[in-house]
């Protein structure tokens, strides 16, 4: 029944918002419906109107007006913690996009604020949680079949922009505008994806370019070197200007080794027994034939290889389901919000690293200093104002 149906209220009309818009008015998800729009765009009401729903020019006014139980931020990134905490102020449950925020310290003040209102859900909008792929991986990790964590390589680089993509509005690829480039924008889901799966790390390494292949200040090209501690460590490589892009993660690990190409197939290897006690037993001979292509792989290893479907929408469509059925009480968060503060934090680390030419611990990042720099960049531009 419509009344049991969470009433979301749409904060930014424009590719996001209008695609979750189209999705809740074709009833792609069941528990969900629009509650009203906002936009300062006075253009946009045409199309509020033929949602039938109330249109809003102020966030806070949509907020106030009792008409949502909920809101969704498809806004520029800096608004998201403001937007955010004001809903749970006022008793509004938040589905944020991603990042959280720009930097730490802003990203911070929402999750400690969402914090001390337990009884309301602020969530982050990380569709690819709900990609069964991704789920499928992170049961494995999780489960410690293929042992501890040794080399983790994500290169993604099918982020391609032309330089036009720039130039559509003043605030895109600035760092008062929008915070950064490729980090921020683009690879979100994959900072996020990675850690969720592997871990956090404790410490990155960063060489980025900015403004490489781009007529843009922030990073087109980012590549980064992590430490999840024990041994363990990770690369991450991602760009703009790459138009026949590669999406490729690997994880290697004790007792095997799992490779995913184009975020659709999985190749996950299994060994008999740990690598390194089949070093320490393995005789000459069959070092011998393994070097030569004479011995039979199946005796050291069992290989699947998964193929998985892709609905478009259907992951934005399980992430406002599962964040409504949450509010009722039904589920947990797949994607809480806390959770994004770790790909926010990466990425300030990046950008970090490589302004100072240091690694950077992530364990006590200094998000002082990053912010220091962030507005040293933004004073720059001379277009926005500085960041507190």
């Amino acid at each position: 029944m419509a009344e049991d149906k969470v009433r979301l209220g749409i904060i930014g009309l424009g590719a996001e918002g209008g695609m979750y818009a189209k999705f809740l008015d074709a009833e792609m998800v069941p528990n969900m419906r629009i509650g009203a729009i906002c936009d300062i765009l006075p253009e946009k009401k045409e199309q509020a109107d033929a949602y039938g729903v109330p249109f809003y020019a102020d966030y806070k006014e949509m907020i106030d007006s009792g008409e949502v139980d909920a809101v969704v931020t498809t806004v520029p990134h800096y608004l998201h913690p403001e937007m955010g905490i004001y809903a749970l102020q006022q008793g509004i449950h938040a589905l944020v996009e991603k990042p959280v925020g720009v930097y730490t310290k802003q990203a911070n003040e929402l999750i400690e604020y969402a914090a001390s209102k337990p009884e309301l859900k602020f969530g982050v909008f990380f569709n690819q949680r709900t990609n069964p792929l991704y789920k499928d991986l992170k049961a494995l990790m999780d489960s410690g079949e293929l042992g501890k964590l040794r080399h983790t390589s994500w290169i993604i680089t099918t982020w391609w922009r032309p330089q036009p993509y720039y130039a559509q509005s003043e605030w895109r690829a600035t760092w008062g505008g929008e915070g950064g480039g490729v980090l921020v924008n683009q690879a979100p889901h994959q900072l996020d994806l990675w850690q969720w799966i592997c871990g956090v790390p404790k410490s990155v390494f960063a060489k980025v370019a900015y403004g490489f292949r781009r007529d843009i200040e922030v990073e087109d090209e980012v590549n980064a070197l992590v430490d999840f501690g024990d041994g363990a460590t990770g690369t991450f490589i991602t760009c703009v200007h790459d138009i026949d892009g590669t999406d490729r993660l690997e994880i290697l690990c004790d007792k095997g080794k799992i490779v995913v190409d184009g975020s659709n197939t999985v190749k996950i290897t299994r060994l008999k027994e740990d690598e390194e006690v089949m070093s320490q037993n393995m005789g000459m001979d069959a070092v011998a034939k393994l070097f030569t292509g004479q011995l039979d792989r199946s005796e050291l290893m069992s290989e699947e290889t998964k193929e998985y479907g892709n609905v478009w929408g259907a992951q934005h469509c399980e992430v406002m389901r599962n964040f409504a059925a949450a509010i009722h009480g039904e589920e947990e968060l797949l994607a809480p919000g806390a959770d994004g503060i770790h790909g926010v934090r990466l990425a300030n680390a990046i950008h970090l690293s490589s302004w100072t030419g240091q690694e950077v611990s992530l364990e006590d990042f200094d998000e002082d200093a990053y912010l220091a720099q962030l507005n040293e960049r933004i004073s720059a531009e001379g277009k926005f104002e500085t960041r507190s």
